[in-house]
C-alpha cells in the first residue's frame, strides 16, 4: 500500500479521534478536536499530492479518497447538530447527495468503471471544510471566552448566524456538485 492510500485511511482513523474531542467535556477538548481536524483535513491534501508526484494514482485511492472525506465531514456536521450548532435540514441535504453520489459511484464499479472527484466536487468539499473549521473556532473562542470571562449571549448569537449563513452557502454548492455529478454521469443510469 502506497504513502497515498495510508494518508486516506489514517483519515478515517483521524475522524474517531475527532469526534471523541468533540463530545469530551473536560477544558480545551475544542483546541484538540481543532488540531485532529486539521491534521485529517491535511491528509486529504497530501494523499492527492503524494499520488501524483509518485505517479501512484490507484483505483483504491480514486475510490476511498473521497469516502474517507465523506466520512470525517458528515461526522463533524452530525456532531455539530448534536451540540445543536446548526440545523439539522442542512445536513440532510449533505448526507443525501453524499449517499446518491455514492451509490452512483459504487454502482459504475459494478460496470467496470471508476468515478473520480470533479472539480465541482472538490469546491464542495472546501466549503464544506471552511464550514467546519469556521464552527470549530467558535467553539474554541467560545470555550477561552468563557474561562476569561468575556464571554456574552449578543456574540454567540450573531456568531451562530454567520455560522448558519455559511451553511447555506455550503448547502448550495453541495446542491450544485451534485447536480453537474449526476448530468456528467447521467449515461451510467440508461
Amino acid at each position: 500500500m502506497n504513502i497515498s492510500n495510508k494518508l486516506t485511511i489514517s483519515r478515517i482513523f483521524l475522524t474517531f479521534v475527532f469526534m471523541y474531542f468533540v463530545f469530551a467535556r473536560w477544558p480545551g477538548a475544542e483546541y484538540f478536536a481543532f488540531l485532529t481536524f486539521l491534521a485529517a483535513a491535511l491528509t486529504d491534501y497530501y494523499d492527492g499530492y503524494f499520488a501524483r508526484k509518485e505517479g501512484s494514482i490507484t483505483d483504491f485511492g480514486k475510490l476511498m479518497d473521497p469516502i474517507a472525506d465523506k466520512i470525517l465531514v458528515l461526522s463533524a456536521f452530525l456532531a455539530f447538530v448534536e451540540l445543536k450548532l446548526i440545523p439539522a435540514w442542512t445536513v440532510l441535504i449533505i448526507v443525501a447527495r453524499e449517499a446518491t453520489v455514492t451509490g452512483l459511484r459504487i454502482f459504475a464499479l459494478t460496470k467496470g468503471k471508476v468515478i473520480e472527484a470533479e472539480e465541482a466536487g472538490k469546491h464542495k468539499t472546501v466549503s464544506q471544510m471552511i464550514a467546519i473549521f469556521m464552527i470549530l473556532i467558535f467553539l474554541m473562542f467560545r470555550e477561552a471566552g468563557k474561562a476569561l470571562a468575556f464571554w456574552n449571549p449578543d456574540t454567540e448569537i450573531w456568531i451562530k448566524n454567520l455560522i448558519f449563513v455559511v451553511m447555506l452557502v455550503t448547502v448550495g454548492l453541495t446542491l450544485t456538485s451534485g447536480i453537474s455529478f449526476f448530468l456528467k454521469n447521467r449515461k451510467l443510469l440508461s
